[in-house]
Parts: C-alpha cells; sequence; structure tokens
C-alpha cells in the first residue's frame, strides 16, 4: 500500500525546496484578514498622526516634530515589517528572492532601532517639560528636535549595518533549503544588542517616568498644602490634571514598552541566538512590532488636539485652503 500523504513545497519545481505548513482554506482566510487588520490600523493610526503634524501649522513644535518621527518609524513597521513577515509566518517561506533577505533584516532594525530612539528623545522632551516648565522652550527648539531626529535615524541605521554586518557579507544568505531567509546573529551581539536596544533605553524611559511620577506627587502636595486665597479650586484642578496627566501618559508608555519588548529578549537570551526560523522568536518578535500599532495611541490619542485634527481629516476640512492655520487645541487644554 503506497504513501500517500501530501507535502506541500515552497517552490515547486526546485529541488531542495523547504515544506510549507498545511492548513485549511479557512485557516489561511482568517489569518490574512487578522494580518491585513493589524498591518492597516498600525498605517492608519500613525498616518493620521503623520498628517496632523504636517498639515496644521499650530502643532509644529518641538514635542510634535518627535511625534511625527515616531510615527513616520512606526508606519514603517505596518507598512514593510508587518507584511513580509506576517506572511512568512502563515506560510513558513520566503517567497521575496535573495536580494531582499539581505535587505530586509536591514530594513527590520533600522526602523525598530529608529522607533526606539524617538520614544527615548519623546521622553527626554516630557521629562523637561514637566520638570522646568518656565526654561523649556529656550531649552527645546526646532533645530534640536530635527538634531534629536537625525541622530535617531542615522545612528539606527549605522548601529544595524555594524551588528548584520555578518549577515550583509555572507556570498548568499543563510538558509538550509529553498524559500527560507535565516537572521543568525553572533551570540555576542545579542548581548550587545540586548544593552543598547533593550537595557539603556528602557533604563532611561523608566527613570525619567520615576521622576516625573515623583515631581508630580511633589507638586500635588505642594498645592494641597499652600492655600493661596487668589487662587481658585478649579485652578487647583486644573494643575493636578495636568501634572498626573503627564505621569500617567508616560507610565502608559513604560507598561506598554515592557510588555512589548520583555518577552523577546528573554526568548533570544533562552534560545542563544535570533534565528527566524524559530516559532516561538517569530511569534515573540510581534509584540514588538505590535508596539508601533500602540505608539500613536498612547501618544496622540491621549492628547485633544489629536482628537480634533481626525475629525477635521475625517471630514476632508484639510482641503480647505485656510485649513493649516485651524486651531486645533480646544479651549479648556
Amino acid at each position: 500500500m503506497g504513501d500517500h500523504t501530501v507535502v506541500n513545497y515552497c517552490f515547486q519545481t526546485l529541488n531542495n525546496s523547504c515544506t510549507k505548513d498545511i492548513r485549511a482554506q479557512g485557516e489561511y482566510i482568517i489569518l490574512y484578514v487578522l494580518l491585513f487588520l493589524i498591518s492597516a490600523s498600525t498605517v492608519f493610526l500613525n498616518l493620521l498622526v503623520v498628517i496632523a503634524v504636517s498639515h496644521f501649522k499650530q502643532l509644529h513644535t518641538p514635542t510634535n516634530l518627535l511625534l511625527l518621527s515616531l510615527a513616520v518609524a512606526d508606519l514603517l513597521v505596518g507598512f514593510l515589517v508587518m507584511p513580509v513577515e506576517g506572511m512568512r509566518l502563515i506560510e513558513r517561506c520566503w517567497y521575496f528572492g535573495d536580494t531582499f533577505c539581505y535587505i530586509f533584516p536591514l530594513i527590520l532594525f533600522v526602523v525598530i532601532s529608529a522607533s526606539l530612539g524617538n520614544l527615548v528623545f519623546i521622553s527626554v522632551d516630557r521629562y523637561i517639560a514637566v520638570s522646568n516648565a518656565l526654561n523649556y522652550y529656550s531649552y527645546i527648539t526646532l533645530n534640536k528636535a530635527v538634531l534629536c531626529i537625525f541622530f535617531s535615524w542615522f545612528g539606527s541605521f549605522v548601529y544595524s549595518v555594524l551588528i548584520l554586518s555578518n549577515h550583509l557579507l555572507q556570498p548568499e544568505p543563510h538558509r538550509t533549503c529553498h524559500g527560507e531567509c535565516l537572521l543568525v546573529i553572533n551570540f555576542s551581539w545579542i548581548i550587545a544588542d540586548l544593552f543598547v536596544s533593550f537595557t539603556v533605553p528602557c533604563s532611561i524611559v523608566i527613570c525619567l517616568y520615576l521622576k516625573i511620577f515623583s515631581m508630580a506627587k511633589h507638586q500635588t502636595l505642594a498645592i494641597n498644602s499652600v492655600r493661596n486665597p487668589g487662587m481658585t479650586t478649579n485652578e487647583n484642578v486644573k494643575i493636578r490634571k495636568s501634572v498626573n496627566k503627564a505621569a500617567r501618559t508616560l507610565g502608559i508608555l513604560v507598561a506598554v514598552y515592557l510588555l512589548c519588548w520583555i518577552p523577546y529578549y528573554v526568548s533570544i537570551l533562552a534560545n542563544g541566538s535570533i534565528s527566524s526560523s524559530s516559532f516561538i522568536v517569530t511569534f515573540l518578535s510581534w509584540t514588538m512590532y505590535m508596539n508601533s500599532c500602540m505608539n500613536p495611541l498612547i501618544y496622540a490619542l491621549f492628547y485633544p488636539w489629536f482628537r480634533v485634527s481626525i475629525k477635521h481629516i475625517l471630514t476632508l476640512g484639510i482641503l480647505d485652503p485656510t485649513s493649516p492655520y485651524y486651531s486645533v487645541y480646544p479651549d479648556d487644554v
């Protein structure tokens, strides 16, 4: 009696082709629909931030320039990284050729690193704004914000080239069969990446958050203890609300940041390598990608100006020639 086991190959006409997972048609549809929704949501949310900050003159501030840079990095994650990684996760095959197998890891590392760099600069910006509000605009200018953005992207590119040097200099991509694109990095570089891409930025963000939280608590106690007859109750509430909002927003940032990054780095330390063929590493890497979807929610949807901007964008109010000069800050902000 013959063996009638069906084997699906990534490339039916090539010898030594990798095999791919056999799934029911309904399962394929569900997975691709889910992939599309995640990727499209990431692109759409970050595109709203890009359009809002670019279009409305009132939003051309140092803080919002950093938000714009972060949104561009996260948009690229949704537009390039998520579709490619999603297809590879579903099909278990690499269909994009040898050239893109070299280039894609570089794109991935650059946009992820740039996103993290912008995240850190935004945290520093918020710390200065809360700790020294009176001198904030003398410390943080548009030119300095542009310099930070340049450093974030250029530094990410240089760092990515260094950490991927072995991969980029290989005569052909790492693979055990056709339809595979492996990323193998020396364990010493993994440790370096753990320090540069996780430990340092995480420590900076957490330290800044703790300082902001401490200042918020101190300022709230000071407001409650000093009973100034010239200060109304509404003014007290408004000050406390402003300070606590800054601490709460950065606190949410820290929590989401940790939830998105810790599982991935724990897994690669446990495995001892970054291998795209590992299902666990591939799956947990999506927790990092999802951070790009959460960033516009954390940094933008918490701000009233973004809700006003969305209304103008979705109702096509931005087509009005005078729309760049619309006021997008509510009167009560």
